[in-house]
């Protein structure tokens, strides 16, 4: 992983400043203005990603998720501070938009992979490879859910795409 380089302090507007302090006690997060509970939508696919390798027949559940916006996601959501999420996402802070938004382009290009990979290994009938390509793609994909976590509790920290390259043998 690598920081990113240092940002300039942002002058918070008057309408980041008050969406701050709505988010005090929340499940928004008050300095980066972003939920955890985005992350759901992804574990989602991890979980049927690991279920896989004992219930192929699962393939065609696995194939049919589809990646959300944040926005989308919260606007579909049953929690409580769902519409301060889909409002406060227009204000998060460039130093964390930027490396969330790429964060979140990673894993998303990175299951459309893993999912192609894993249908291939179901076709071939080969339940080893099957099970030691779902683990690790799920691994290299819970990194870089942790990393998008890290981003929602204010870190500025990504990871480079040829990091992921590397871990997935491309």
């Amino acid at each position: 992983m690598s920081a990113a380089p240092p940002a300039a302090a942002e002058p918070d507007s008057p309408e980041t400043e008050a969406l701050r302090q709505r988010a005090h006690g929340s499940n928004v997060n008050e300095q980066t203005l972003l939920a955890t509970d985005y992350l759901n939508h992804f574990n989602e696919v991890v979980m049927l990603l690991e279920m896989l390798p004992d219930m192929p027949e699962m393939i065609d559940e696995v194939k049919a998720w589809q990646p959300k916006s944040y926005q989308e996601h919260f606007r579909a959501s049953t929690i409580a501070d769902r519409e301060l999420a889909v409002e406060a996402y227009d204000h998060v802070p460039k130093r964390y938009r930027e490396p969330f938004d790429t964060t979140i382009d990673q894993i998303n290009r990175l299951i459309a992979t893993s999912i192609q990979r894993l249908e291939a290994d179901v076709g071939r009938g080969e339940p080893e490879l099957l099970r030691a390509n779902a683990k690790a793609l799920s691994q290299i994909i819970q990194r870089l859910m942790d990393v998008a976590g890290g981003i929602i509790h204010g870190s500025e920290k990504t990871m480079h795409q040829d990091e992921i390259d590397s871990m997935i043998g491309k």
